[in-house]
Formats: C-alpha cells, sequence, structure tokens
C-alpha cells in the first residue's frame, strides 16, 4: 500500500472515530454556543498557530458570528551575558489577563481554545481565568496525547483539566498518522484535520439548532460571487444588528 493509499485510510479510521466516539461532545459543544448566542453571547476561538481560528473565521458557508481571538506579548530585549546567567524568561502569566481585560469576551461567551499539547502556560491560563470571569471555555486538544505530557503551568493542569468541555481532535502521542519507514517519526499530522472536521460539524449542529429556535443564523456567501462584496456586507449587517 503506498503512503496516499495509507494516508486516506487513516485519516477515514480518524473521522470515523470523531463521528462515533466524539459525536455526543460535539452536540454537547453545539448546544452551549446555541445556548450563549441566543441569550445575546458570542463564540470566540483561539488557537496556538494552527490553522482554527482561520479556518472558521470570515469563510463562505461560515457563521458570521464566529470571531477569532488572537493576542501576544513581545519583548525585545534581548542580551547574550544576563541570557547565559539566568537563560530565557517565559512571558509572564499576567498577559492574559490583560487581553481578556482588553477584549470583547464577556460573562457568558463560550471561548474554544484550541491547543495539539494543551501543556503550555499561556493556554492552561487563559482556560482558568476565562471559566473565573464567567465564560464557558471549550477545550479543542489531543487527550490521548496531552495527557503523556507534563504541564507547564503552575497548577499543573493541561487544557483538557482546564476546560468546561474537551472536544477530541484524535489525534495520536506526537501528532503524526503515518510510520515510514526510514525516518524517526511518524508523518502528517492527524490535529489540524480532526480540529477543523469536528468545529464544522459543530457549526453544522449549531445552525441547526438556531434555525430550531426560529433564529435565522447570519452565513457568510462567497465574495467572489459577482455581488459577493454586498451579499457579505449585507451578512455582517444582519448579524450586527440579531448578534446571530
Amino acid at each position: 500500500m503506498s503512503l496516499i493509499e495509507r494516508y486516506f485510510a487513516a485519516l477515514r479510521a480518524q473521522l470515523d472515530t470523531i463521528e462515533t466516539r466524539h459525536r455526543a461532545d460535539i452536540e454537547t459543544a453545539a448546544q452551549l454556543c446555541t445556548e450563549s448566542i441566543a441569550a445575546g453571547g458570542v463564540v470566540h476561538l483561539y488557537d496556538t498557530g494552527h490553522l482554527v481560528d482561520r479556518e472558521l473565521v470570515n469563510r463562505a458557508g461560515g457563521l458570521v458570528g464566529l470571531t477569532a481571538f488572537r493576542f501576544s506579548l513581545q519583548v525585545e530585549n534581548a542580551n547574550p551575558y544576563r541570557q547565559r546567567q539566568g537563560g530565557v524568561r517565559k512571558p509572564s502569566l499576567g498577559a492574559v489577563a490583560a487581553a481578556l481585560d482588553s477584549s470583547q469576551i464577556r460573562a457568558g461567551d463560550v471561548l474554544i481554545i484550541g491547543s495539539v499539547s494543551g501543556k503550555s502556560a499561556g493556554v492552561v491560563e487563559l482556560a482558568l481565568q476565562a471559566r473565573e470571569r464567567g465564560v464557558k471555555v471549550i477545550a479543542l486538544t489531543a487527550p490521548a496525547y496531552s495527557g503523556q505530557l507534563i504541564s507547564e503551568h503552575p497548577s499543573g493542569k493541561r487544557l483538557f483539566e482546564s476546560a468546561d468541555l474537551v472536544l477530541d481532535n484524535s489525534a495520536p502521542y506526537g501528532d503524526g498518522m503515518l510510520d515510514v519507514e526510514g525516518l524517526p517519526y511518524a508523518i502528517c499530522p492527524a490535529s489540524g484535520v480532526g480540529a477543523v472536521v469536528t468545529l464544522w460539524a459543530m457549526t453544522a449542529h449549531i445552525v441547526e439548532l438556531l434555525l430550531a429556535r426560529g433564529m435565522t443564523p447570519a452565513v457568510f456567501p462567497s465574495v467572489n460571487r459577482p455581488d459577493g462584496p454586498a451579499l457579505v456586507a449585507a451578512a455582517r449587517a444582519q448579524y450586527e444588528k440579531n448578534g446571530y
């Protein structure tokens, strides 16, 4: 079997796992989001550098209300002598509080945090602080992988231990799907595809639940249609007026 054939076989198995084993969690996540939206809340997406918050936001066929949340603390103060003495300092967790204070995230909202390993101090702190502020936190991670890693957060928690609900992207330890003879590590990561499929399935159920409530959500059309820009502007205006 070629590597292409093996990849598609592994991908089909991953999608089957997500649908059969994790569908209930996907439905629960959609219900949390729908309840928030119906009450005037917002669904926010934070990702640690992969494609989730860019795939789901501002996409044709996607919900206008899905909102990216991004922040960073960039400090340029490199000194080789000082670094040799004490190493490189990690960013203060206080940046998380500052970012939340400056954001549009409010109590009653939903924050989806995507991190494959789920071990970094920043994502755990974000989950914990958001929950303290009355935000429902959904972790999009790989518990089977993350569970074998050591947390970098002072609490010792990983992301899947810090959220209200966990969505499993079904990535294996190390993320790679295919072991190849002659290579030290597996290739073709599972986490990206698993995350995107999981969240689009969740989005589909959000639409289903909103329609059942008599709420027609604003959906982005393709901006590349001849009348695309006007249609996109109308969809944004619908969301701005209704909040869904």
